[in-house]
């Protein structure tokens, strides 16, 4: 049996996430993804919780009828240091195979430390990225599209488009 590790922030989970998901699950029986940066919410860049995060994947993956054995999500905070971030990843994850992740900190981290690593396909990468989604929030453009029609429902049910452009609000203030 194969199992993987899926590395990403998924500030919020888009459309792209999902189709990552799935090419990996063709690939191996099981997979673990890792919500990263778990500590950080209400940010620009980090609007959303661990929970909700792990919420959001949950849903899609639900949505897109991928059954719940074949993945698991878990929460990892980033390590101060970034050599000892692979050995508390380790620590922090079931065993693993390989490890899928296309952020270049994370792979380079990953490949010294002599653990098997390989990109993702890039899918619609001008519009599918969790940048993208918070802007057009920002903005007011049509965001929805971006995300899986459940992430979509979860983040107007939990304010959460409200609750980033509050924070915008308040870092231009400051």
């Amino acid at each position: 049996m194969t199992t993987g590790l899926y590395v990403g922030r998924f500030q919020p989970f888009h459309l792209g996430h999902l189709q990552a998901v799935k090419y990996i699950l063709e690939r191996v029986d099981e997979l673990t993804i890792v919500v990263g940066s778990a500590q950080h919410s209400h940010t620009i860049e980090n609007p959303f919780t661990a929970g909700e995060r792990i919420a959001m994947i949950r849903l899609a993956l639900r949505e897109a009828r991928i059954p719940g054995d074949r993945y698991s999500v878990i929460p990892l905070p980033d390590d101060e240091f970034h050599k000892v971030w692979v050995a508390h990843l380790l620590s922090q994850t079931p065993s693993f195979d390989l490890v899928y992740t296309n952020e270049p900190l994370t792979f380079r981290l990953l490949k010294e430390s002599g653990l098997k690593v390989e990109r993702i396909p890039m899918f619609n990468r001008r519009k599918l990225t969790a940048t993208e989604v918070r802007s057009r929030i920002l903005k007011g453009g049509p965001w929805e599209e971006l995300l899986p029609k459940s992430v979509s429902r979860y983040l107007k049910q939990i304010g959460g488009d409200d609750r980033l452009r509050d924070i915008s609000r308040s870092d231009k203030t400051s």
